[in-house]
């Protein structure tokens, strides 16, 4: 698939999908970097191409073609594997269990978990939009760990004071959460406008 635009003229996002429940807020993020014009780079794990045939209303082809360049996962010499390919950083959404051990370890038996080290050795910024429920302890003591070496922990979690009418509201609610990450508008996000002392919500 061909990269629309070039390297220095638009920012650069690794997305990363694995197997665990959320897709449809991988769907919105992916649509959300989309909208704004940033260079797409995806990888899918197995469990994430599972995951997205029980949950989305789309095929698998559609979420790829979401993005500007999708690589084989099983790939880990493909450009996201080195440090010097230029990037803002990347999204694991969802992030599984699984995954989230295997990059608290450092174990780069694919491609998005090589990526994800990459990330970190590098400093740059890595998302890691978790789900399970409930957490064990050793998923805590992974979050802990992997968010005291610079990641950004994001539980995939429900909010309620926007008052979200369907799933597709939650889902996009969660995707504004994670792109504001990398200072990404997104359209649908619903910010929080605070409340007088009698408790109403502000508008506008």
């Amino acid at each position: 698939m061909a990269v629309r635009g070039t390297e220095m003229e638009r920012k650069r996002i690794l997305v990363g999908i694995s197997g665990a429940s959320g897709i449809p807020v991988a769907a919105e993020v992916l649509k959300g970097l989309r909208e704004a014009g940033t260079e797409i780079h995806l990888m899918i794990s197995r469990g994430g191409e599972m995951a997205v045939r029980q949950e989305s209303a789309g095929s698998l082809e559609e979420i790829r073609n979401l993005a500007d360049q999708v690589y084989d996962n099983g790939n880990i010499g493909a450009a996201p594997a080195s440090g010097s390919f230029q990037n803002m950083g990347m999204i694991i959404v969802p992030c599984s269990m699984k995954i989230l051990a295997g990059i608290h370890c450092g174990y780069s038996d694919s491609l998005l978990l090589r990526a994800a080290d990459v990330i970190l050795k590098e400093r740059r910024k890595l998302v890691l939009a978790v789900r399970e429920c409930p957490f064990s302890t050793i998923h805590l003591r992974n979050m802990y760990e992997l968010s005291s070496m610079g990641a950004v922990i994001l539980p995939l979690m429900l909010s309620y004071y926007n008052k979200p009418e369907s799933l597709q509201d939650a889902a996009r609610h969660l995707a504004g959460k994670i792109l504001d990450q990398f200072d990404i508008e997104y359209k649908p996000f619903k910010r929080w406008k605070g409340m007088d002392i009698d408790g109403e919500l502000q508008r506008g």
